[in-house]
């Protein structure tokens, strides 16, 4: 956005949370020249601040949730229209996952690739993750951060927050020209805006409920740890109701999750029925972790809930909210994170391309009107996707039925014309051209960032009445043809 140089100050924007989508945001839009100022409610987890931090300081749980997560073509391609140095510090700590592995009950696995051109996702710590996009929003001369400090309320009409300093108990008032919530699922800059506007909101928690458990590293002959799983890989573990997810990290460990019902956590309640059905449904993952480690994890870990939110508009005035303030969803297709760097990708881009000066107080909520209005439609679509992808990983993926639409989806893959994109379309172009040819789901979602979430939806479900359809012609043909007659 072309900035007002007569202006009487730089233009001010506050960011309400430090996590990932609160430094990536700072970060993107410092580059554009605003001065930017983050303020979060916890303290500060960089290393270099821990030993400065005084027992009087509120404490959070002392074991926060630890689930990996995933960066794909998505994530990565907005975090390049800000730095690619920051991509490259990024990508060195993580693990590539090029394919995912199924574990069957017999003890056989499979290998399925995401994708045939060799792409992959890169799986890193969720708190290694915030601390180095921390560390680097912080070297950023026009970023301020300030811990310790929770918003009490937003005044829409004076565009200014109430602030609270928990430490201290000091409260103040601060102004801003643009206020992005990126404060979580339990965003209190969304309760505000459900207040101020007429928001259509919902919120879902699912009958199945998760609870994490770590597979600590083998010890090889030399005494240095090694991956007691194939670390190339995401393991799954389908079991039709539940599955077990397990995940490496760069220490050689892997973190590992079992999603069940309710109803199946409310059996494990004493350490034999904890063993029974780990060595029931789960005999080869329960041999790697091991019985000691396997109950100390179910009984100290929490059983955490899984919620899926949805929120329109995402804004009033010059307040928006972004990732998981504006729209959670489920962790079966490794896009919460991706989604919601996208959503900084095309707010920059919108408020890069806007007219008019800052100091004009109808661009920023004329280019949130836009945001609200075109990013709607997307972020039902991956909703409603990250859903359906928990039935494949539970059950699909172990099917022939499954199997077989992959290997004709590759094939037909195959021999389309254009497989590959570039991602430099994507620091001045919100997506790519409409996509031809035949394109797997999986990768349009993971791999192809210059395709809409709600595009790629639809053409996979054009794609699967083709095979479909496909389908049903051939079993007509077998049945009419002689070798038909003869198995009838």
């Amino acid at each position: 956005m072309p900035l007002d140089t007569e202006a009487s100050h730089h233009p001010k924007v506050i960011v309400v949370g430090a996590g990932p989508v609160g430094c990536v945001s700072a970060m993107a839009l410092a580059k554009l020249g605003w001065d930017v100022t983050i303020y979060e409610r916890r303290p500060d987890s960089r290393p270099s601040s821990l030993p400065a931090l005084h027992t009087d300081v509120p404490k959070e749980n002392a074991r926060q949730r630890s689930i990996n997560l995933t960066l794909s073509s998505r994530g990565i391609a907005a975090i390049q229209a800000i730095d690619n140095r920051i991509v490259e510090r990024l990508l060195q700590n993580t693990v590539p996952l090029r394919a995912r592995m199924v574990h069957y009950l017999n003890g056989n696995t499979k290998s399925q690739k995401y994708d045939v051109d060799g792409q992959c996702l890169y799986s890193i710590e969720r708190g290694n993750l915030n601390v180095i996009l921390l560390e680097e929003a912080g070297l950023v001369e026009n970023i301020h951060i300030h811990f310790l400090h929770q918003v009490q309320s937003v005044d829409f009409d004076k565009n200014n927050l109430r602030i609270r300093d928990t430490a201290s108990g000091h409260e103040f008032n601060v102004d801003f020209d643009f206020c992005i919530g990126a404060d979580g699922s339990h965003s209190v800059i969304r309760r505000h805006l459900m207040h101020a506007t007429q928001m259509e909101y919902s919120q879902h928690y699912l009958s199945h409920e998760y609870i994490e458990i770590k597979m600590p590293p083998l010890v090889d002959s030399c005494g240095q740890p090694s991956f007691p799983l194939d670390p190339d890989h995401l393991h799954v573990w389908p079991r039709g109701g539940f599955t077990i997810v397990a995940i490496p990290n760069k220490n050689k460990s892997f973190t590992c999750a079992l999603f069940a019902p309710r109803s199946l956590f409310d059996t494990l309640q004493n350490p034999d029925a904890i063993a029974t059905t780990f060595r029931t449904y789960f005999p080869d993952f329960f041999s790697l972790v091991g019985e000691k480690q396997l109950l100390l994890e179910i009984q100290r870990n929490p059983q955490s809930q899984l919620i899926t939110t949805k929120a329109n508009p995402y804004h009033k005035g010059c307040v928006v909210i972004l990732g998981d303030s504006a729209h959670s969803i489920v962790p079966f297709y490794g896009q919460g994170l991706n989604c919601a760097f996208e959503d900084i990708r095309i707010l920059s881009i919108l408020l890069g391309q806007a007219s008019g000066p800052i100091s004009d107080p109808s661009v920023i909520p004329r280019v949130l009107d836009e945001y609200s209005a075109n990013r709607h439609s997307d972020l039902l679509a991956i909703s409603d996707l990250a859903m359906d992808n928990y039935l494949k990983l539970r059950h699909g993926v172990a099917t022939w039925s499954y199997m077989i639409k992959r290997f004709i989806d590759n094939i037909l893959y195959g021999l389309s014309a254009k497989r590959t994109m570039d991602n430099n379309i994507l620091k001045q172009n919100i997506y790519g051209q409409e996509p031809s040819g035949w394109i797997p789901l999986y990768t349009m979602v993971s791999f192809r960032p210059d395709i809409s979430y709600s595009t790629a939806k639809q053409k996979a479900e054009r794609q699967e009445r083709l095979l479909d359809g496909f389908g049903i012609c051939l079993a007509v043909l077998l049945i009419l043809s002689p070798l038909g007659f003869f198995f009838l």
